[in-house]
This record gives structure tokens, C-alpha cells and sequence, in this order.
């Protein structure tokens, strides 16, 4: 199955549409649900004032819509980067498998609709290397950045993700950290003075990512384990893969992968970071875990570990599906 898509071509594009349908089937009996904490951020009040009240149907042609949206727009983006050796739609195969692995991941969330922002920032940070105006690029970086955590508080991650791909990307100016911390800064700033001046500036404290430290996994199952062992596995055969071929690269693709291995540390922990967020959160970490793992369907020249990495993640979808039928 994984040859479908190690090739660009039309065709595969048809059988990524195919491929979201089948790995969501349980939508047929179980529509997706919207699931807002209250508080997470203007995305959370859009979701929970306009989206939840809508009939099923639409909600699940609007799942359906945002992962194929987000999986072709990240993997266009690094097909266009020249990330990969090849171009393919591995990535974009391995964002819709994954994006079956846990049931709070086949909901419409405050998180999966922030992916679609967070891609935009790496791409953004991706240009940092080459780009003839940085200190430009970095301001919209950082104020994109800063938006993104006014939409989606525990997108606060980003802050350190910003930082640290500039730390990787370009010898240190304080001149350019300044106008990174100036962008993230500004939309709270413009906030914060709307709520001074309407004498409400308690009501800020709404608007700003709440820490707190814990253990979301408290009623794991037998299941959850299996899913993500077969999750690290896969991460863990894309590493290899990418430690294999990271030595052809060039200096700037390297930069790239450098910013997306960033993206991966820090968004894993997430869960463990927010307070009543679990695994809904984790879906954050889609992007990073999609691009790593494709190169284990990408370059292995026999097809055999390929398939039977596909194959277990389908094993792992089909019970997951069974499951969310059944309750």
C-alpha cells in the first residue's frame, strides 16, 4: 500500500481522500465530536459558540477537511523545502494514519485546528536562513506566534520553539531577539491596554496560558499502550532513516530538520504540562511525529518494512474504530 504514495502524482491524492475516510469509518455510526475546555482561548469560544451546534454531517466533512487540509499543506511545504530526497505524499499519508491512533484525536479540538497556525510558523522560520530581511521575517514570526497563543493558550509552547529555532538557524544579535520577543509580546500588549482602559484588567488573566504540571494518563488501557508503542516505533524507524540521509543534505535543509526536531521535543510534552488538556492537546504533536516517520515509508529501497510499519498502524486504527463504534 505504501507505494500509492512515494510518488507525486494526481492519483495519489484521490487515494489520500480515500485513506482519511477509511482511517475515520467510525464516523458512519459516531459522528466527531467538538471537545472545548473552557478558557483555552478565542479558538475554543469560536468552536463551542458556532461549530458545536452544527448538524453531524457538517462536523464530519469539517474533520475530514481540516486533517487533508493540514496534511497537504504541510506536505507541500516540505516537498517545496527539498526536506525529503524524493517527492512523495508520505507525509501527508502518515498525518492521516496517525491522526487515527487515539479517539480524542478524531475529534474536532481547540489543537487540531491550531496545526493548521503552527505549520504556517515552521514555514515561516524555515525562510530564516536565507532570507534578505530577517529582522522583517522574524517581527511576523513572533506575532504570528503570539496570535496563535491568544488563540490556543498551550500553543504558549511556541515560545520556546521560536527561540530556539532562531538559536539554530542564525548567529546571535540581540537586535533580532528583540524584535522576536517585540512580535510575541504585541498581541497581549494591544489586550492588555483594551482591558486597562475598560477598567477590566483582572479579566487578562483569562487570556494567559495557565501551568501546571501533572500526569494526564490515569485510566490508560491495554490499547492506548499498543497505540503508542507502534507510535514510537515508527518515530523511531523515521529517526533512523533520517540519521541515515541527513549526511547528503545541504546546510540549509539541515537547519529545517534542526527546527522540526525542536517542534517535536517540545511539543510531546504538552499533555503533561496543561492543566485538563490530556490527549487532546497531544494532537500538536502530529506535525512533527508525520515528518519523522516518513522517512521510514520513504527511503527503504524494499518495500517490506514500509508495509509492515503501514500495516500495524492500520491494525492499531481498525480496533480504535471497533471501539469508538462499540461506546
Amino acid at each position: 500500500m505504501v507505494f500509492l504514495f512515494r510518488d507525486k502524482s494526481v492519483i495519489s491524492i484521490f487515494f489520500l481522500l480515500l485513506l482519511s475516510i477509511v482511517v475515520h469509518f467510525h464516523f458512519f455510526a459516531v459522528p466527531p465530536v467538538v471537545v472545548a475546555n473552557a478558557h483555552e482561548g478565542f479558538i475554543s469560544e469560536v468552536l463551542v459558540r458556532f461549530i458545536k451546534p452544527l448538524p453531524p454531517l457538517v462536523l464530519i466533512f469539517l474533520y475530514h477537511g481540516l486533517i487533508l487540509l493540514q496534511s497537504f499543506r504541510l506536505n507541500s511545504a516540505l516537498n517545496n523545502l527539498r526536506m525529503f530526497q524524493q517527492q512523495a505524499y508520505t507525509t501527508a499519508m502518515a498525518y492521516i494514519l496517525f491522526s487515527g491512533f487515539f479517539a480524542e484525536w478524531s475529534a474536532i479540538t481547540p489543537a487540531l485546528v491550531a496545526n493548521i497556525l503552527i505549520i504556517w510558523i515552521f514555514l515561516q522560520l524555515s525562510k530564516l536562513y536565507s532570507h534578505p530581511s530577517p529582522k522583517t521575517l522574524l517581527f511576523n514570526v513572533g506575532l504570528l506566534s503570539g496570535v496563535t497563543i491568544f488563540c490556543y493558550h498551550p500553543a504558549s509552547i511556541l515560545v520556546g520553539i521560536t527561540i530556539f529555532a532562531l538559536a539554530i538557524v542564525r548567529p546571535f544579535r540581540p537586535a533580532e531577539w528583540f524584535i522576536l520577543l517585540m512580535g510575541l509580546l504585541i498581541p497581549f500588549y494591544f489586550l492588555g491596554s483594551y482591558f486597562y482602559l475598560t477598567d477590566n484588567i483582572k479579566q487578562l488573566l483569562l487570556f494567559l496560558p495557565s501551568i501546571h504540571l501533572h500526569v494526564p494518563l490515569l485510566k490508560a488501557d491495554v490499547w492506548f499502550w499498543i497505540s503508542l508503542s507502534v507510535l514510537i516505533v515508527l518515530l523511531f524507524a523515521g529517526l533512523y532513516y533520517w540519521q541515515q540521509n541527513s549526511g547528503r543534505m545541504i546546510i540549509q535543509i539541515r537547519k529545517n530538520w534542526g527546527i522540526m526536531m525542536v517542534l517535536l521535543l517540545l511539543m510531546l510534552p504538552i499533555p503533561f504540562i496543561f492543566r485538563d488538556e490530556s490527549m487532546h492537546a497531544a494532537v500538536l504533536s502530529l506535525i512533527p511525529l508525520s515528518v519523522f516517520a516518513s522517512n521510514a515509508y520513504l527511503y527503504p529501497k524494499r518495500l517490506l518494512l514500509p508495509n509492515l510499519l503501514f500495516w500495524l498502524s492500520v491494525a492499531v486504527i481498525i480496533h480504535n474504530n471497533w471501539q469508538l463504534i462499540k461506546y
